[in-house]
């Protein structure tokens, strides 16, 4: 379903002087420099997979969504998304796929959800049977169907990304490729939007590549994933695997409920201390234990417990990788 082999993207950016007389040079005499976003990309995905795309920011994960999408065209190697070269951008293509990207709306904000769903609907020429099937599909799915005919720019973040991913979903794409589609939501409505991703899965067959920060977005979601840094693929295969082996250390926060002086568990290390809070890493495979023990032996007000960072893995994985 979709196929790269040696996917490279470099971009040519622009080096410009500082100051006056600068900015005058380069008029005539223009300097460039080059970046390589992704280099040397291999990729397969079988049809009905959920994927997740991770890396630090500026690791090439964007750039891959628009490669993947026919936003952007590569510099060299092959490509293929359901047979088709993306950047080729053909109908028969673009109505097989869909986006959707936490910072950048397809809504229109003066509209009510239900108005846009329409427009939609001819936009990809739905038959009207397959449009209301759909929809209260979707609408039952996320429980919003007090808020269809609210205009969108009432709606919260959370409210308005489910109608992004209803109004992505629409026409039955056959991929559905997520940038950051949780990004700045709460508890509450990421873990809506995780169950009703896992529900289109399964149900629809529909294959989903997913980029995130959030760790339980990847964990809960993706059996497989793919992590990229400075453009490279630099880990591909289980994500139970991944974190098993790289995620060395969660943070546990705890809030005193008096003046406490703290004893740091064996093993941990500590991140800040003082009387009324401490925060520490413990050892991954521990934490439950370590966790329990503080509330049993000290009077808590409030205590949480982190994941560690993606980045942190991806250092990790990086690491490991350059000293094989």
């Amino acid at each position: 379903m979709i196929h790269t082999k040696k996917l490279t993207k470099t971009y040519r950016l622009f080096e410009k002087e500082a100051g006056l007389s600068g900015s005058i040079k380069s008029l005539f005499n223009r300097k460039y420099t080059y970046k390589t976003a992704l280099s040397d990309f291999d990729l397969d995905i079988s049809e009905g997979e959920f994927v997740g795309l991770i890396g630090p920011n500026g690791a090439g994960k964007t750039t891959l969504i628009k490669l993947l999408t026919g936003i952007i065209a590569p510099t060299s190697g092959e490509i293929s998304v359901l047979g088709y070269y993306p950047n080729k951008l053909e109908n028969s293509f673009k109505m097989q796929y869909a986006v959707v990207m936490g910072q950048k709306s397809q809504l229109f904000f003066e509209l009510t959800a239900a108005d846009t769903f329409l427009l939609f609907k001819e936009l990809y020429n739905i038959p009207a049977d397959v449009y209301q099937k759909n929809l209260d599909y979707f609408v039952s799915l996320f429980d919003v169907g007090d808020l269809l005919n609210v205009q969108v720019r009432t709606l919260s973040l959370g409210e308005r990304m489910k109608m992004e991913l209803i109004a992505a979903l629409l026409h039955s794409p056959r991929v559905l490729f997520l940038d950051e589609p949780t990004i700045g939501l709460d508890a509450v409505a990421q873990r809506q939007i995780r169950m009703f991703l896992r529900d289109v899965n399964k149900e629809k067959g529909t294959t989903i590549i997913l980029t995130s920060h959030y760790m339980e977005n990847i964990k809960s979601l993706c059996k497989r994933c793919v992590v990229i840094n400075q453009g490279e693929k630099i880990y591909d295969g289980s994500t139970d695997f991944l974190f098993e082996k790289y995620q060395v250390h969660k943070k546990i926060t705890l809030h005193f409920a008096e003046p406490t002086d703290f004893a740091l568990p064996q093993g941990c290390e500590i991140i800040e201390k003082n009387p009324l809070k401490c925060a520490f890493f413990a050892p991954f495979e521990s934490t439950q234990q370590i966790a329990y023990a503080m509330m049993r032996q000290y009077e808590l007000s409030d205590i949480t417990i982190e994941e560690d960072e993606i980045g942190s893995v991806v250092e990790r994985i990086y690491n490991n990788r350059a000293g094989e």
